[in-house]
């Protein structure tokens, strides 16, 4: 990959790991203080490193160069573009006072420690476990990120559409065993999960009240300037407290520093994930109460802790436990009903348990199936899980295959655009030509939460080890279109220490969906989450801690 350009991968950030989760709190929620850090405080001198930009050379990437036209899963079509930069930075970086990003560094610091903007650092042995032992404020842009009006809206009104669609592909079983039947083969954590989507099948288990908080991930290609989807996460879409906190951040920066930046706070759209998420995990607790009045007496709520702020405001109590605890502490009613410590659960939602690491022995995996065997509402359920994998998200972008689920002609036409170059190791021109030019090819294994995919000639590698060793771990990865978006310089706050840096980002939209039998009670786009790292590493510069939470300023 040449410097500069970023890839297709999912960015994340470096925070302290998290166990699927529960616990009681009365927390009251952090976002909803509108208080201003004082700028007539005269800030320290802070520690302001300013690395040199890495400027791409534009030769192979030129005007004549080839660019995958999306939405063909089947084989790759070329276009020729000319290369332009559409999407300029919201200021003039270059022009700024060092003195007056002191200031905003400071005072973004002081914001951040007031309202909460704060994650465990990794770096103190007591942190994540001492609740408030060894807080740092999280990574975040110190401005906010430009983006276009236009692809931001289409990006929100795609939320409810992939949410129908999740929900639908759900239900066929049959799809979704057919779609993974080579992947179950290579890949023994999928294998699991499938073999627990079996075992419900078997029991004749139905799904009534179905939850999903979902976040779609998106880069805005730079040649193309099409708005093209990464990802689909139906697990653990993480941040959404974080995200609107940042929003909250950069739109006081911006109030505060008008007469400076010269840049319009209401610019910044409004960031509600929390609160809807919060919202719906609410509601699908009062789904299941209903029925069961005269049953239960509270039921509890498996969280994570962004969601117990304003969970509890809706008395809703809240419990945490790992697999490991709810493996020893659970038990089946024969009604279906899930007790831990003699608590009825009423909605189980996941922060882990998408990834081989969360089931370090049996004892996890007993306790998805308790989970998956039960009444509860599933957030997400054994089926939406499988859904939202990679190898589905690749046979869901073949030809006909969106009017197997949804009949509405402009909704597919919706889905289709925003699709990237999306393939099976099954098709071997396309594997050809991944081996020829592996810099416009991203190899994605079935895995979630990053730092998994393969990039540059190491897909070249891993595509000629796999034709001579001719086993079947090909079907454990999908080919996918590289993406090329925008980069633009940008300042990167981490540990106290502001860098500035040219940077790529990624635009994931939250979404929520809640029905019960026939009814759809809940279907709405709910926030997003703008990630920025430095453009001229792939996914080890996560690693290296240049991955922050961001914000969108739509021009």
């Amino acid at each position: 990959m040449g410097v500069g350009y970023s890839s297709s991968c999912s960015l994340s950030l470096s925070l302290p790991y998290s166990h699927i989760s529960c616990f009681a709190s009365t927390t009251t929620l952090l976002s909803s203080h509108k208080s201003t850090p004082n700028s007539s405080l005269n800030p320290p001198t802070s520690k302001f490193h300013y690395q040199k930009p890495t400027y791409t050379t534009m030769t192979a990437q030129s005007s004549s160069s080839p660019l995958f036209l999306p939405i063909q899963s089947g084989r790759v079509e070329e276009i020729k573009t000319q290369y332009h930069n559409s999407t300029k930075p919201i200021s003039d970086f270059h022009s700024f006072d060092p003195e007056l990003i002191q200031r905003l560094v400071y005072d973004s610091l002081v914001w951040s420690s007031l309202h909460g903007l704060v994650a465990g650092d990794k770096n103190v042995q007591r942190s994540g476990t001492v609740p408030g032992v060894g807080m740092v404020h999280a990574p975040f842009a110190l401005l906010p990120m430009s983006f276009p009006e236009r692809q931001w809206r289409q990006a929100c009104e795609l939320a409810p559409i992939f949410n129908e669609l999740v929900d639908r592909v759900s239900l066929d079983a049959n799809f979704l065993q057919e779609s993974l039947s080579r992947t179950k083969k290579a890949d023994a954590f999928t294998s699991r999960l499938l073999d627990i989507h079996s075992k419900m099948l078997e029991s004749g288990k139905k799904e009534e009240i179905r939850l999903g908080l979902h976040r779609s991930d998106y880069m805005l290609d730079e040649q193309t300037k099409l708005l093209l989807q990464i990802e689909l996460n139906t697990i653990s879409s993480s941040f959404p407290g974080l995200s609107c906190l940042v929003s909250e951040l950069h739109r006081s920066i911006l109030n505060q520093y008008k007469e400076h930046l010269g840049l319009d706070s209401r610019r910044i759209p409004g960031n509600t994930a929390v609160s809807q998420f919060a919202e719906a995990l609410t509601k699908a607790w009062k789904e299941y109460n209903n029925p069961r009045l005269d049953l239960i007496d509270v039921p509890y709520l498996f969280y994570d802790n962004e969601f117990t702020k304003l969970c509890n405001t809706h008395d809703v109590t809240t419990i945490r436990k790992t697999l490991a605890e709810i493996d020893a502490q659970g038990v089946l009613l024969p009604d279906g009903t899930l007790l831990i410590g003699n608590q009825v659960i009423a909605v189980i939602y996941f922060r882990a348990g998408y990834a081989p690491i969360d089931y370090p022995s049996e004892s996890e995996w007993r306790a998805r199936e308790l989970m998956e065997q039960s009444s509860a509402v599933k957030c997400p359920s054994i089926s939406y899980h499988l859904t939202g994998t990679k190898k589905v998200q690749q046979e869901l972008a073949k030809p006909n295959v969106l009017e197997r689920f949804l009949e509405n002609k402009e909704d597919i036409a919706k889905l289709r655009k925003c699709f990237a170059g999306l393939w099976s190791l099954d098709d071997s021109n396309t594997v050809k030509d991944a081996i020829e030019r592996p810099e416009f090819y991203v190899m994605k294994p079935q895995r979630e939460g990053g730092g998994n995919n393969i990039y540059g000639d190491d897909v070249r590698k891993t595509l000629l080890r796999l034709q001579v060793e001719g086993s079947e771990e090909d079907a454990a990865y999908i080919l996918m279109q590289r993406i090329f978006p925008t980069i633009v310089p940008t300042f990167l706050m981490r540990d106290g220490i502001c860098h500035k840096d040219h940077a790529i980002s990624e635009l994931g939209i939250y979404s929520a969906y809640l029905r019960n039998k026939e009814n759809v009670i809940m279907n709405e786009q709910c926030g997003y989450l703008m990630r920025t790292k430095v453009s001229s590493s792939n996914e080890g510069g996560v690693a290296a801690g240049f991955a922050v939470l961001d914000s969108v300023y739509l021009t």
